[in-house]
């Protein structure tokens, strides 16, 4: 599938200075947001208002940004299957190596309360809730990161260059945790973006990432 490429803007470039133009609104509405949710109590209504907002406004912008391409477009749909398979696998075997490093941080107290910080806003509401916020966060983020970001980039670079962005606006949680979480799991998704040729594979792998974090965390952190 073809990439932007490094040649410089022109006048009939429209559709990449409109996406940049929509992804730096985003990003600063996003960061915005990100921060003000990370600033509510644990388990308030506003947490999880402010993190809808959050992914309705990446999904948003990352949609009015231009076409962001589920599958490479030469895949016919006998050709998604196997690879949506893998991708969920993938998601299974990650949580899997972030839950085993999870207990070990258990153990280390300066880092324990980093996670603890993000458990304590899934006590003391409806699992289902939780679930469904994570689940359209997941996409919301596949959407706009490795969908608007990515195209918007228009680098060699733009692996590294979309992690480091989405880094970025993690880091404003201003929670090591999820920022570290964010560096190992953007530059895989966006790997797996640029190797796929669309969003679906790293949308399936990030779900399935998410869906089983915020099941076994809160078991390895009880409130």
């Amino acid at each position: 599938m073809r990439t932007l490429g490094t040649k410089r803007l022109r006048a009939n470039d429209a559709p990449t200075v409109r996406r940049r133009v929509v992804v730096v609104v985003t990003l600063i509405l996003g960061a915005t947001l990100l921060h003000l949710a990370f600033t509510q109590p644990a388990g308030s209504t506003a947490f999880y208002g402010l993190t809808l907002a959050l992914a309705l406004a990446g999904a948003a912008g990352g949609l009015l940004s231009g076409p962001i391409p589920l599958v490479a477009p030469e895949r016919s749909p006998d050709d998604i299957a196997r690879p949506a398979a893998a991708a969920v696998a993938l998601g299974v075997l990650v949580a899997g190596i972030f839950i085993g490093g999870a207990g070990v941080v258990a153990l280390i107290s300066p880092l324990r309360r980093f996670v603890v910080e993000v458990v304590t806003h899934t006590h003391g509401t409806s699992f289902a809730l939780i679930l469904v916020v994570t689940i359209v966060n997941a996409i919301a983020e596949e959407i706009f990161f490795r969908g608007a970001v990515y195209a918007a980039v228009g680098s060699r670079y733009t692996v590294a260059l979309t992690t480091l962005v989405y880094v970025t606006m993690v880091a404003v949680s201003g929670n090591l945790a999820l920022t570290f979480a964010a560096a190992v799991l953007g530059l895989l998704l966006a790997a797996q973006r640029r190797i796929s040729g669309g969003i679906l594979p790293s949308t399936l792998t990030h779900i399935t990432w998410s869906a089983l974090m915020l099941t076994v965390l809160p078991l390895l952190f009880p409130h």
